[in-house]
């Protein structure tokens, strides 16, 4: 089954606001960004200058995500039982290309009883996969799901004696998400997912769990299971804050989906936001006007998650190829770059995925070289001030995205004589853009530090940052600066 099949074709779509968001994440011990007027003519020159790369950078906020789980379960050749599941996570996580290893599963595959987590299998392959091979992990918990319906709901059986379920038409029933038994069972859910996977380093963030099918925000054409529109936006705000509340320390997806189940989703995608919710879709192309607008122009430090469901299997064979050349779904993935996007879904199919990859490379190698944020110091220069030496780092971000968080800067020598550090504001640099920031060194010191960066991806979580530039790079993805001596005259351009 198609999720979009079940869209009704035409339904009123409502505007979402526009909104002020603010200037984004706090920004502590900012450096100073300029602009850097030549005030002092004592001397100065440039002392690093880099050449961005094409090549794979594997960094936090970015990447191609191969699903270990979807909706309907694992890859089609394990549902057939002609792979185990075992073999079917492996292949997927030994894809080259493959950055983050996506579950997407059912309330009942991760809890059967109260008071405790019940995790299928697939999740302890998922985590020691991505442990073995430097991948991280992402989910997405279902409250609800037509895959499986009506035959088994997503919820827990323990509480489907409790929570009352109502009809919704064509044979799917909807719990009431408002009923006390079910949000008691909720919070609990939300507490011991929180308590195992929150600040968790192999985890790269985590969907909002909303309303309605595959939890995207919506019923498709059919109604809602609540009595009034009040207790519906009320129910799910509640269910928002939290998940917001409870998961501090790793990032939160929230769908873009419109509100066309009336359930309140513009006040949960606002809630979200301004809590430092990053942006996802399940649809590309398809998609509503109202949500390429909104993850177009979201703020500069959120991350966006797309994916489309409609060529899934990745199969070559069932792919047309326009005038131009280009296979339908290469142009639905590269309108991922247009949207100044982070990541990019790959679905379940280990074989097709590396059957696609040879036949098109051109598809994923352009997202692995543009999508996202792509970081290097482009220009790094030192000036004499104030009797001693400046260096002024130039960040060019190559990629199309913003910075998603906020950007440190170290400045560090082997023998510990200088340990600075800094940071730049929320999401600078912009995609495509440069954003300078300067260091004032001990007096006196000449030889090497090391500029290395890390990503604020949360507030207090830092995660380490590889620069993307051809020229070599030490071990933790620093690259070398040489802090030169100055005389009385300084220098001169040239010199």
């Amino acid at each position: 089954m198609r999720r979009r099949d079940l869209l009704k074709l035409g339904a009123a779509i409502p505007a979402f606001a526009a909104c002020d968001l603010g200037s984004g994440p706090p920004v502590r011990e900012r450096l100073d960004q300029g602009p850097f007027d030549i005030d002092q003519d004592a001397g100065w020159q440039t002392v690093l200058f880099t050449t961005p790369s094409t090549k794979p950078v594997r960094n936090p906020g970015l990447g191609l995500v191969g699903y270990a789980w979807e909706e309907g379960g694992p890859s089609l050749a394990a549902r057939a039982g002609r792979e185990t599941l075992e073999q079917h996570v492996h292949k997927l996580s030994a894809l080259p290309f493959v950055d983050v290893l996506y579950i997407r599963c059912d309330w009942r595959n991760v809890q059967k009883q109260p008071g405790r987590l019940d995790l299928d299998p697939v999740w302890a392959l998922a985590l020691n996969a991505a442990r073995e091979r430097d991948l991280h992990v992402a989910f997405r918990i279902q409250l609800s799901s037509p895959n499986f319906e009506p035959q088994r709901l997503a919820m827990p059986d323990f509480l489907q004696t409790q929570v009352p379920l109502v009809d919704i038409g064509r044979g799917y029933r909807e719990p009431r998400y408002d009923h006390p038994a079910f949000q008691t069972a909720f919070e609990e859910l939300v507490t011991l997912m929180a308590e195992r996977f929150d600040g968790d380093p192999l985890i790269e963030w985590v969907d909002l769990m909303q309303y309605g099918f595959w939890g995207e925000g919506h019923t498709s054409d059919l109604p809602n299971p609540f009595p009034n529109y009040p207790t519906a936006e009320r129910t799910f705000l509640r269910m928002t804050e939290l998940q917001l509340e409870r998961f501090k320390r790793t990032p939160v997806a929230v769908n873009t989906q419109p509100d066309i189940s009336s359930v309140g989703n513009r006040r949960v995608l606002d809630m979200a936001l301004r809590a430092g919710a990053w942006l996802r879709s399940d649809s590309i192309i398809v998609e509503e006007p109202i949500q390429i607008d909104i993850i177009a122009n979201r703020p500069p430090w959120t991350a966006a998650i797309l994916e489309d469901g409609y060529y899934r299997q990745y199969d070559t064979s069932k792919l047309s190829v326009d005038a131009a050349g280009v296979n339908v779904l290469e142009n639905y993935m590269l309108h991922v770059l247009d949207l100044r996007a982070n990541y990019w879904g790959l679905w379940t199919e280990a074989d097709n995925l590396a059957h696609y990859d040879q036949q098109y490379p051109r598809g994923f190698h352009d997202l692995r070289a543009r999508m996202g944020y792509r970081l290097r110091p482009a220009w790094v220069w030192q000036r004499k001030r104030y009797g001693t030496s400046e260096l002024i780092v130039g960040v060019s971000n190559s990629g199309v995205a913003g910075v998603p968080g906020v950007l440190w800067l170290h400045v560090e020598s082997a023998d510990g004589a200088v340990k600075l550090r800094g940071a730049l504001d929320a999401g600078q640099p912009y995609g495509g853009g440069i954003r300078e920031g300067s260091f004032l060194l001990p007096a006196g010191y000449v030889g090497k530090v090391n500029l290395r960066a890390e990503l604020e991806i949360r507030p207090g979580v830092f995660r380490r940052v590889a620069w993307s530039c051809e020229q070599p790079l030490n071990a933790d993805g620093s690259i070398a600066v040489e802090v030169k001596p100055f005389n009385d005259r300084g220098w001169r351009k040239g010199v």
